[in-house]
Order: C-alpha cells, then structure tokens, then sequence
C-alpha cells in the first residue's frame, strides 16, 4: 500500500519539476566596457540593470589592444567582468581568451553556475535545479562578409559579389568555431535549456533575405551559415521569432558609432540570442541601444559600439 504521505510527497516533487521557468537574457558586445573609451564601468552596469537580466552574456570584457587590426587583436587578461558582476550583485564565469570561439566573452548570472561545456564553449547554470547551458561568444571577425560584398577594406581579405564566395568565407573566418560549438551542443542534450548568445561577426541567413533586397537593407541575398548551423539544432532566433518582418524591424545591432548612409559601413544585425528547449515560448524580444527607433529599450549614455539583444524566454 502506498501511504498518502509519499503519494502527496510524489505529487509534489512532479509539479515542482514540470513547473516552466521565465528568464531573462541579454547579449552584449560591451567594447571593453567603457575602457575602450576611457570610461568606468558604470554606464555599462546601468544597461543591465535597465533590462534587469537573470543570464548576461558579454563579449569584449578587456579592452581592445592598440593595434588592433582586422587580422592581429589579441585580448589582454585586464577583464571587467568581475567588477561588473559585483556591482550587480551576480555570479561570472570567465571564458578562456583567443580561443577558436572566444575574444574575451564571460557570462554573468543571478544563478549559480556548474561546470563548462566539453570544449569551453559554454557554461552549465542551475536555474532553481534546472540545469541549462549558456554560451558567450565573440567570433572571428574577419573576413567580414557584407564588407566583402560592399567593397569595404578590412584586413587583407578579396572583395567577393556572389552569395556562394560571401558563404566560402564566412565559414574560413567561422567555420572551425561554430563545429566546436555545435559539438557541445550535442554534448549537453539532457540541458533543460541552451542559449547561443553572442557577436557572430555575421548576419543572419534570416535578414539577408528577398524582402530585404527588395527593400534595400542588404544587397543580395546570402544564407548566411552561422546562425543556420545553430538554428539546424533545433534553436530559436529569439529576436526574428519575435519579429519575423525583417523589414518593419531589422533590429541592427551594428552600429551605433555610425550613420546608415555612411559609405564606408553597413549597418546589420549581427548579435544574437538562441533559444533551445522543450515547448521554448520567446515571450519578449527587443534592441538594447542609444535611441528609438533603433532600440526597443534606450540607455543613454551608451556604452559600446553595439547595440544588445535582449529576449525573454519560458521553458
């Protein structure tokens, strides 16, 4: 006979773990947070405090070294994440440097955080016993596709004009990284969730799209082979789920620094947020940046070079 103690007990211990749980995310590529500008980490903090974010995935904690160039960058160890995580009251967990994958990326996290992915990609968090994976990352940035397209110099890389040579080499300058991320993503299958977060240093296979030829947002369109590696396993562009009209809302997160018009940029949306569980629902997705329209959320004065990417999201 079972006792109605531990069948009340059971009862309890099952809706305990089907119960959904509702974090926020943001991404940001925080340009050394205000050191590449001399500035304190204040204006930074005051960012996330806005979004008020559980899971905070940073990109470029050091400041960049001077010279830094398209094809020679490498990160100093003088990260910001630490103070950074302190002032909000949080956790960190810093990635190892100059990795395939990495340029200076930690996460920070109102949760406890438990042991990295098998090759250093990502970063188990206990979300009130819910084990999920989130993953910070600054990737290669050069070749950079749509300067290639648009007669940009950067670095020493060829101008391209097809769709087919834009892909080439978005997988010479990403290729190993994302394969190295893909593997862990198989590695933590069990995760109660995933969360590819970060600067790709690419568009989305999503924006780059007929309608956005057609509207002159971008040149041609490319399937852009990053973000649709991540998406093939089963992930979730939060950002484009939430607003599937990339032209009503391309959501650019490069850059601030510079105006639409100006010849020798191109604007796009090159930082992310993916989502991978069970019954995922993106309940909020937005722009974190300097002003509206542009952002969905204004912080001024802004920090970066980039504008974030925040979502809400309930697994």
């Amino acid at each position: 006979m079972i006792r109605p103690l531990l069948l009340a007990t059971a009862s309890l211990f099952l809706a305990t773990a089907a119960q959904a749980e509702t974090v926020t995310l943001l991404s940001m590529n925080m340009w050394g947070a205000g050191a590449n500008a001399q500035k304190p980490i204040d204006e930074t903090v005051a960012v996330f405090k806005a979004v008020n974010a559980d899971i905070i995935a940073v990109q470029e904690t050091v400041p960049e070294p001077d010279p830094c160039t398209a094809d020679d960058c490498k990160a100093s160890d003088a990260s910001r994440a630490k103070d950074i995580a302190t002032a909000l009251g949080y956790n960190y967990h810093e990635f190892t440097h100059n990795t395939v994958a990495h340029w200076a990326d930690a996460v920070i996290s109102k949760y406890p955080f438990g042991k990295e992915t098998p090759n250093g990609n990502g970063v188990e968090i206990n979300v009130n016993g819910k084990i999920v994976v989130a993953y910070s990352h600054n990737l290669p940035d050069a070749p950079y596709g749509p300067y290639q397209l648009l007669n940009i110099e950067y670095g020493k890389w060829p101008f391209v004009s097809t769709a087919e040579d834009a892909v080439k080499y978005a997988g010479i300058a990403r290729g190993k990284a994302i394969a190295s991320i893909v593997e862990d993503i198989r590695a933590e299958k069990d995760a109660a969730a995933q969360f590819v977060m970060g600067d790709f240093n690419e568009p989305s296979h999503l924006d780059w799209s007929d309608k956005a030829v057609a509207a002159k947002l971008q040149p041609l369109v490319v399937p852009w082979p990053s973000t649709k590696a991540i998406e093939d396993e089963g992930f979730v562009d939060t950002f484009r789920s939430a607003f599937p009209d990339v032209v009503a809302k391309p959501g650019m997160t490069w850059t601030p620094t510079t105006e639409p018009t100006d010849p020798q940029d191109h604007h796009d949306r090159i930082d992310f947020i993916l989502a991978k569980a069970p019954g995922v629902k993106i309940e909020k997705a937005g722009i974190v940046g300097e002003k509206a329209p542009e952002a969905d959320i204004v912080v001024t004065p802004w920090p970066s070079d980039h504008r974030a990417t925040m979502a809400v999201v309930t697994f």
